[in-house]
């Protein structure tokens, strides 16, 4: 009996698995830098560099490019944190911006990485709530928040399929509380902008008084 046969497939199996674990390491550390970027690009969405971010998301677009490159069909799911992360970055920009939150294909990315980036926008937002609250942007405040309970609501049915997309379960229990939290402080601060409100009006409303004459 010979295995020459035997050997040889053997041989060819491990150059094949070699090639993938090969390119997993690549994908994993270029994943890397693709997250850090983003991460760099919602801090400065946060402190107002918005141009700049811009320019940072479309380095990291590209970056993904290539990603989807090396990844084929067999590794895709090594995609799912880079894009996740690039979804929330991008949907933080255009919210910042004033404009429409951009759509799966506009992003051309996976389903699970279009619903876990939009439930990660979430806390983001949150972010972005207490800071026109601090600025005394009462009215930006609720709108962000009112964003943030209709991304809920509208994500809410996925977690049924917690079991393929692993973390959306988790996500939106993270996510209720975040809008709980900011729940509480936006109403509060608009019966405080509302009281102030009722105090001025009243202090114009009523009788100045005159100074004595002497």
């Amino acid at each position: 009996m010979t295995l020459t046969k035997f050997k040889e497939s053997l041989e060819s199996i491990s150059s094949e698995l070699d090639a993938v674990v090969s390119r997993r390491e690549e994908l994993l550390k270029e994943s890397r830098a693709v997250i850090s970027q983003s991460s760099r690009s919602i801090v400065k969405i946060h402190t107002g560099k918005v141009k700049d971010a811009a320019k940072d998301l479309i380095q990291t677009k590209n970056l993904l490019k290539g990603l989807r490159k090396i990844a084929e069909k067999d590794l895709k799911r090594y995609l799912i944190p880079p894009e996740t992360e690039y979804v929330e970055a991008t949907i933080v920009k255009s919210v910042a911006e004033g404009k429409t939150i951009p759509s799966q294909t506009d992003l051309k990315v996976s389903s699970e990485a279009y619903l876990l980036g939009l439930l990660d926008s979430i806390g983001e937002l949150k972010r972005m709530v207490y800071d026109s609250i601090r600025k005394g942007e009462v009215n930006r405040a609720s709108d962000l928040f009112n964003l943030m309970e209709e991304l809920y609501i509208q994500l809410s049915p996925y977690a049924i399929y917690d079991h393929v997309v692993q973390g959306v379960r988790r996500k939106l229990d993270v996510s209720r509380r975040l809008i709980d939290d900011t729940r509480a402080a936006v109403t509060e601060e608009v019966r405080r902008t509302e009281f102030m409100k009722s105090m001025k009006s009243l202090a114009n409303k009523l009788p100045k008084k005159r100074r004595p004459s002497g």
